[in-house]
C-alpha cells in the first residue's frame, strides 16, 4: 500500500513522512504517540494558583493583536467563564484572530493569575470542551502539524482495515490473553475515548512488539543450530601450550569463555557466540586464542572492527602476540592506497594470508577467502545487521564470534542476544587498579587541572571529553574547539595538545591517534569517538565535560581508557547537574552493575549506543518496566 493512496497524504508532506522514517501505510498507522494531551473542563474556582487547566468561555470582545519583533505578537481578547468577565492572552497566535468571533465559545488551555484576572492562554480549543478529552501527541516537523498527522493515520487505519492484514500476534494467544485485534489496538492507541482505552491497547501494543522480537531472534536460533560444518581439526595440547605461553595469566572468566568457543569450534555445528565483557576485561586475547585454534585447523579467520583506529590498534597487538608464531597477518582498511589492497586480496585468495583484520573494506564484494573458518566482529553492535550479514556470507559455514564492551544485565542479555550464544567475560585481568571516579563542579575546575599537570610531570598523558564538535550556546556545551582553547590558556601552550573527532577524515583520525600513542601529544581532546577500544597505557586521566549529557554506560566506556596499567589512575566528571545519578560511577567500577542502574535511570536506549548503530529499540515497550511482558512473549515465541 502506497502512502499517497492515504487521504491528506499529498507531494509537501511526503517528504517530511520519510523525515520520520515513514515510508508505507503500515509505518504511518504503527507511528505511535509519545504521550497524550487530557484535558479535562475546570472551574476557575475550583482550580489551583498557578495550575495549568482548561476552561470553557464565551469570547465578549473582538480580539487585538500587537506585533513586535519579527515572527513576535501577542492577542487579547475579553470573555466570559460562568458569568465571570476575565481577559485571556496568548503569543504567536494572530493567525487564529479571525476565528475568534463574539458570542463564540471556546476553550482555554493554560494558567490563571487572579491578581490581574487574566488567563495566559498555551492553547486556544475552536469548540466547547463538555467531558474530558484525551488527544495523542506526536513527534513531528515543521511543515507538519500534530491535527493533520493525526488526521492522516486515522484515514490510514480506515484504508489499511478494509483489506486484509496479516495478524502479528497468532489467535491461540490472542484469545489466551484475551486480547482485543489488531484494528480496535490501533483505534485505541491513536483515537482514544479515555485513558483506560490508552492503557489497555499499550499492554497489546508491547506484547506484540516483543512477541514478534522475539519469535525472530528464536527463529534465527533455530536456524543458526540447524546449520552444520566440518569440526575443525586441531591438537588441543598446542592451543593449551601457546595460552600458557602468554605474558599473562587467563582471568577464570576468559578460561571458561576460551573452553566455550573451543568446543564450539570442535563440534559440527556452526558457532554463533557473542563474549559479552567489561571495558578492558581482556576479550581480544580470547578472540586470538580462536584465530590460533583456527590456523592449527588450516583455515583462515577474519577480525572486522567499527573504526580504522581500532584495527591497527588490533593489527599490531596480533602482531606481537602471535610473533613466535607462523601466521600471516594483515591489515585492510580504506585508507590504504589501492595497489597495496588489491595485493592483499589475492593474497587472501591464494590462502597466504591466515589473519586480515580491517574495517568495513572487509566486506566488500570483491574480498574473497579461499578458506575462511572464523569470522570475529569486535564492538559487533555498531555494525548494522546487513553489514555483519555481508561478513557471515564471506563463508557459508564459518564459525562466528562476536565481542561486545557494553555490558548488558545478564537477563536481558540471555534474552535480547537469545539468537547467540553467550559468554560473559565478568573479571578484569590481575595487575590493574581500580580508576578513582570523581565528580567536580565546575568551579572546582582548578583542582582538576592541578592533578592534570602533577600527571603530565610524571610522563603520563590525559584525555578530555567533550560532547559537542562545534559550540551550541543554546545547549551550554563545552566545544573541543573552545576546551582546547581553555587547556592550552591554562597551560601556557606549554604542553601538547590536540583534537580527535568523528568529523576528521579517516587519514587525520590515525595520524592524530598514532602521535597521542608515541606520546608526542599530552592532551587528547575529542567526543566519544574514543570511547570504542583505543588502547594507551601511558594514559592515566580521563577529565568529561558536561558529564550529565551521557548515559552511565557510556561514561563507564569512556573512563576505560585510562586505569589500563599497574599506575593510580583518574576519572573526573566535570558538571553543575544530575550529580545523585552520577555518584553510581563514584561508587563501583563494575560495568555490569552500573549498566543495571542505567537501565533503571534511562532506559533501555542507552544500552545499544545511537541510533545509526543498527541496536534493538523498540516503539512502545520499555525494558525497564516491561520485564515480565517481555518473558512472557519469549515463552509464547518458543511455543
Amino acid at each position: 500500500m502506497q502512502l499517497e493512496s492515504i487521504k491528506g497524504v499529498g507531494s509537501k508532506t511526503i517528504g517530511i513522512l520519510h523525515d520520520l522514517n515513514i515510508y508505507s501505510v503500515q509505518d504511518l498507522v504503527n507511528y505511535y504517540p509519545y504521550r497524550y494531551e487530557i484535558l479535562t473542563p475546570f472551574s476557575l474556582s475550583d482550580a489551583y494558583k498557578g495550575e495549568r487547566i482548561a476552561i470553557n468561555v464565551m469570547i465578549t470582545s473582538v480580539p487585538n493583536v500587537y506585533f513586535f519583533k519579527k515572527n513576535f505578537n501577542r492577542m487579547q481578547f475579553n470573555c466570559l467563564h460562568l458569568n465571570k468577565e476575565i481577559k485571556a492572552v496568548i503569543f504567536n497566535r494572530a493567525f487564529m484572530s479571525q476565528h475568534l468571533k463574539i458570542g463564540k465559545i471556546v476553550t482555554l488551555i493554560g494558567r490563571y493569575e487572579a491578581r490581574n484576572n487574566t488567563f495566559t492562554c498555551e492553547d486556544i480549543k475552536l469548540r466547547e470542551l463538555s467531558t474530558t478529552s484525551i488527544t495523542p501527541v506526536y513527534h513531528t516537523k515543521k511543515g507538519l502539524k500534530n491535527s493533520d498527522l493525526h488526521k492522516m493515520i486515522i484515514n490510514a487505519i480506515d484504508y489499511s482495515y478494509t483489506m486484509e492484514n496479516d495478524d502479528l500476534i497468532p489467535p491461540e494467544f490472542r484469545s489466551k490473553y484475551n486480547f482485543m485485534g489488531q484494528e480496535q489496538m490501533l483505534r485505541m492507541l491513536h483515537d482514544p475515548k479515555n485513558h483506560d482505552e490508552v492503557k489497555k491497547a499499550t499492554i497489546v501494543a508491547k506484547y506484540e512488539e516483543l512477541f514478534n522480537f522475539m519469535f525472530k531472534i528464536n527463529y534465527r536460533h533455530e536456524v543458526n543450530i540447524g546449520i552444520a560444518k566440518e569440526p575443525k581439526k586441531f591438537n588441543k595440547t598446542q592451543v593449551n601450550n601457546f595460552i600458557k605461553s602468554l605474558p599473562f595469566v587467563l582471568t577464570d572468566s576468559q578460561n571458561d569463555a576460551t573452553d566455550a568457543i573451543i568446543k564450539d569450534l570442535k563440534s559440527k555445528k556452526k558457532m554463533n557466540r557473542l563474549v559479552l565483557g567489561d571495558v578492558g576485561s581482556g576479550k581480544t586475547i580470547v578472540s586470538f586464542i580462536a584465530v590460533y585454534a583456527t590456523f592449527l585447523s588450516g583455515e583462515q579467520s577474519v577480525l572486522m572492527a567499527p573504526t580504522e583506529v581500532l584495527a591497527r590498534q588490533h593489527y599490531k597487538n596480533a602482531l606481537n602476540i602471535f610473533k613466535d608464531y607462523n601466521l600471516n597477518i594483515e591489515l585492510l582498511v580504506g585508507s590504504q592506497k589501492s595497489k597495496e589492497k588489491e595485493e592483499i586480496k589475492e593474497r587472501l585468495l591464494n590462502a597466504e594470508i591466515d589473519l586480515v583484520i580491517g574495517t568495513h573494506a572487509i566486506i566488500e564484494e570483491n574480498v574473497v577467502f579461499q578458506n575462511l573458518g572464523l569470522v570475529i566482529a569486535d564492538e559487533q553492535h555498531r555494525f548494522g545487521v546487513k553489514q555483519r550479514e555481508l561478513l557471515q556470507n564471506k563463508s557459508d559455514v564459518a564459525d562466528s564470534l562476536y565481542m561486545s564492551a557494553t555490558p548488558i544485565p545478564r537477563s536481558y542479555a540471555l534474552t535480547l542476544y537469545g539468537d547467540l550464544d553467550v559468554s560473559f567475560i565478568l573479571h578484569k585481568p590481575g595487575g590493574r587498579k581500580e580508576i578513582k571516579t570523581v565528580i567536580k563542579k565546575y568551579s572546582e575546575l582548578k583542582e582538576v587541572l592541578r592533578t592534570v599537570l602533577e600527571e603530565i610531570k610524571k610522563g603520563h598523558q590525559i584525555y578530555v571529553v567533550a560532547s559537542m564538535i562545534g559550540e551550541d550556546n543554546d545547549l551550554d556545551l563545552k566545544s573541543v574547539e573552545l576546551l582546547k582553547s581553555k587547556f592550552d590558556m591554562a597551560f601556557q601552550n606549554k604542553v601538547p595538545s590536540e583534537i580527535l573527532h568523528g568529523k576528521l577524515k579517516a587519514k587525520e583520525k590515525q595520524e592524530i591517534m598514532q602521535r597521542f600513542k608515541n606520546n608526542e601529544t599530552k592532551i587528547l581532546i575529542a567526543t566519544t569517538v574514543i570511547e570504542v577500544g583505543v588502547d594507551v597505557e601511558n594514559a592515566t586521566v580521563m577529565v568529561i565535560f558536561d558529564a550529565h549529557r551521557f548515559g552511565l554506560a557510556t561514561l563507564h566506556q569512556l573512563r576505560g581508557r585510562v586505569g589500563r596499567n599497574d599506575v593510580d589512575s583518574y576519572c573526573y566528571l566535570i558538571c553543575d547537574k544530575e550529580i545523585e545519578r552520577l555518584k553510581v560511577l563514584e561508587e563501583s567500577n563494575d560495568g555490569f552493575y552500573i549498566c543495571e542502574k542505567d537501565l533503571e535511570l534511562r532506559g533501555e536506549g542507552d544500552l545499544f549506543g545511537q541510533k545509526q548503530s543498527g541496536q534493538r529499540t523498540f516503539k512502545m515497550a520499555d525494558l525497564r518496566t516491561d520485564k515480565k511482558i517481555l518473558e512472557q512473549a519469549k515463552k509464547n515465541s518458543e511455543e
